[in-house]
C-alpha cells in the first residue's frame, strides 16, 4: 500500500508584509481510502499585489481540495485534476467579480499532485513547480507557463537568455486570466525513497535544483529540510513569498493499467 510522509511550510519572505501563497492537502482517512482516493497536495501563488492575490490563491486551493474530497472512489486522477482545476479557475474568476474594483486583475498559479498506488499525477497552471527528487537529482515534472519560458520552447530565446529576461516572471497562463484555462497534466511512476517537492517561484527562483537535491538528501527530517530550503531562499533573495510541500515516498503498491483501469502487479 502507498505510504508517505510530508512537510509543508509557507513564509512571507524578507521583503513582503503579506503572504500571497496558500497551500493545503487532503489525507485519506483509512487504508481503503488510500486505494480508492489517495492523497492530494496543492499549492498556489496569488498574483495581484494590492489586488488581493492572497484571496485568489486561497480560493484556488480550497476549491481544489473540496473537489478532490467530492471525487468518486476509483476515479482517474487525470480526470479529477482536470475537473477540479477548472473549478478552481471559475472560483478565482468569481472571487474577482465579487471583490469589485479592489479585486480587478487577481489571479493565481496552481500546482496539485495526487498520489495513489505507485503513481503521482501532477496538474499545474503558471510557474509554481513540482520536482521529482531521485538518486540525488532533482528534476522538474512541470514546465513554467511564463512569457520567457514560452519563448524558449518556441526557439526565440535560449535558456540562459530566458533566465535573465524581464519576462521570466510574467505569466502566460494563470487561474483567473480567462473563463477557461488550459491545465497541463503529467503522470510519473514513483518508487520507494523518491521525494516530490511542490513550490512557488519564491523558492525555485532563489534555490537551484542541485541545492534542492542536496538539502533533501542530506537532511532526513522533512520539517528540518523544509525550514532549511526556506532559509536558503530568503538568504539568496527573500524578495518573494516562499512556500513548499515536501513528500517522501516510503512504500508503493505496484499496479498496471488496462483500458484506463488499474490492476495489481505481483
Amino acid at each position: 500500500m502507498l505510504d508517505l510522509e510530508f512537510a509543508e511550510l509557507s513564509d512571507p519572505g524578507r521583503v513582503r508584509t503579506r503572504n500571497e501563497d496558500y497551500l493545503g492537502h487532503v489525507a485519506p482517512g483509512s487504508p481503503a481510502q488510500v486505494r480508492s482516493h489517495g492523497w492530494l497536495f496543492a499549492l498556489a501563488d496569488g498574483v495581484g499585489g494590492q489586488r488581493q492575490g492572497e484571496v485568489a490563491s486561497r480560493a484556488a486551493v480550497q476549491e481544489v481540495l473540496a473537489g478532490f474530497r467530492r471525487a468518486k472512489a476509483g476515479a482517474l486522477h487525470k480526470e479529477v485534476l482536470a475537473q477540479i482545476v477548472q473549478s478552481a479557475n471559475a472560483r478565482v474568476c468569481e472571487s474577482e467579480a465579487l471583490s469589485g474594483r479592489s479585486g480587478a486583475g487577481m489571479a493565481s498559479t496552481i500546482v496539485a499532485c495526487a498520489l495513489r498506488f505507485d503513481r503521482a499525477t501532477v496538474a499545474h497552471v503558471g510557474d509554481s513547480r513540482c520536482f521529482l527528487i531521485r538518486n540525488g537529482e532533482a528534476r522538474t515534472i512541470t514546465r513554467d507557463h511564463t512569457v520567457a519560458a514560452d519563448q524558449v520552447r518556441l526557439g526565440v530565446l535560449s535558456a540562459a537568455e530566458a533566465a535573465e529576461a524581464s519576462t521570466r516572471h510574467v505569466l502566460s497562463r494563470s487561474l483567473g486570466m480567462n473563463l477557461f484555462v488550459n491545465v497541463e497534466i503529467d503522470e510519473v511512476q514513483v518508487l520507494p525513497g523518491d521525494m516530490l517537492l511542490l513550490c512557488s517561484d519564491g523558492l525555485h527562483g532563489a534555490v537551484t535544483a542541485a541545492e534542492i537535491a542536496d538539502t533533501t538528501q542530506r537532511t532526513r527530517d522533512l520539517n528540518a529540510a523544509a525550514q532549511e530550503l526556506v532559509a536558503a531562499a530568503n538568504e539568496n533573495d527573500g524578495s518573494d513569498n516562499v512556500s513548499l510541500q515536501l513528500i517522501r515516498i516510503r512504500e508503493v503498491e505496484r499496479i498496471g493499467m488496462y483500458r484506463g483501469r488499474p490492476y495489481k502487479l505481483r
